[in-house]
């Protein structure tokens, strides 16, 4: 049983992050290095109202992620795979080498600007819980068929269904949606419609940027929660990257998937438990924890055991 370090969206944020990780050596270096890329300190990143904007959310989880997964690294407990939700694919891919930490955060930067220019006011996310993926698809299609803009983003899990839109398309679905059993419809954290063709253009335009950024071969395992599948090559990583603002999400699908090719540990990088507590039911059964759960300490020893256990 080998570890599958795995990394949340935009939504997960909270504001004292980046504050809360380790005063080690390895967190303070990615720290330093994040603040010489950024030009801009770090701690203006973590408040409340930093947040709150589209890139700088995005540009703080990505820092966050490698940080967390290399204050592990530094513990002795490196994955075997890694995998994660929307911006979280991002310091994944730095995680398994992919790419550069300072050129991820200077796509990243670019990426959430691009996005809140595109849809600065109005639009959003919400996650619909309760229903599976069919009867949303359903409520979804019945509601463009009337002219509401609205699309089915992620399948999180078999009843947790996210869809992206207009506000005023979001709040019909909620009502149609709890009308026909959906437990509640939540508002993301996130004021962007994430994962559908809205933002197609953006991603094209992201694309055209990333051209000039050297991407490699991940040295670990890299699983797309989009393409659900392993991607081997440099190029595929590139494109699941750039492009996967627009693509739907299939969390559980994914972490079936990874559980199913041996990377049944499955170890959530701070800030969040959101996707351990998405985590699929799997056979044999799997493990899934969240750092800020286990603690730093617990999580590097079970880290440690599942390669034990790998290599006999």
């Amino acid at each position: 049983m080998t570890a599958l370090f795995t990394f949340a969206g935009q939504g997960a944020q909270r504001p004292g992050m980046l504050a809360d990780l380790p005063d080690s050596a390895a967190v303070q270096a990615t720290l330093a290095e994040a603040a010489d890329v950024l030009d801009r300190d770090t701690a203006e990143l973590d408040t409340a109202a930093a947040l709150a904007d589209t890139e700088t959310v995005q540009v703080a989880l990505t820092v966050v992620g490698v940080a967390a997964a290399r204050e592990l690294a530094a513990r002795g407990a490196e994955p075997s795979a890694v995998m994660g939700l929307s911006i979280g694919a991002w310091p994944a891919a730095v995680v398994a080498d992919a790419l550069d930490f300072a050129d991820a955060l200077r796509l990243v930067a670019r990426r959430g600007a691009l996005m809140r220019d595109a849809f600065p006011e109005g639009h959003g996310m919400a996650a619909v819980i309760g229903l599976e993926e069919a009867p949303v698809r359903a409520l979804v299609e019945a509601a463009r068929a009337e002219g509401w803009i609205v699309y089915v983003g992620n399948i999180n899990s078999d009843r947790q269904i996210a869809v992206a839109g207009r506000d005023d398309a979001l709040a019909h679905i909620r009502e149609r949606a709890l009308a026909a059993g959906a437990s509640r419809v939540v508002r993301l954290d996130m004021a962007v419609p994430s994962h559908c063709e809205l933002l197609a253009a953006p991603a094209e335009t992201l694309a055209e940027v990333a051209a000039g950024v050297t991407f490699r071969t991940p040295r670990c395992a890299y699983f797309s929660a989009n393409a659900r599948r392993r991607l081997w090559r440099a190029a595929a990583v590139r494109d699941d990257l750039v492009h996967n603002m627009a693509r739907p999400v299939y969390w559980a699908a994914s972490a079936r998937i990874a559980a199913e090719s041996g990377f049944a540990l499955a170890v959530e990088m701070p800030p969040a438990r959101v996707l351990t507590g998405l985590h699929p039911d799997v056979a044999p059964p799997g493990e899934a924890v969240a750092v800020v759960d286990a603690g730093w300490h617990n999580a590097a020893a079970l880290i440690a055991r599942a390669a034990v256990r790998d290599d006999r």
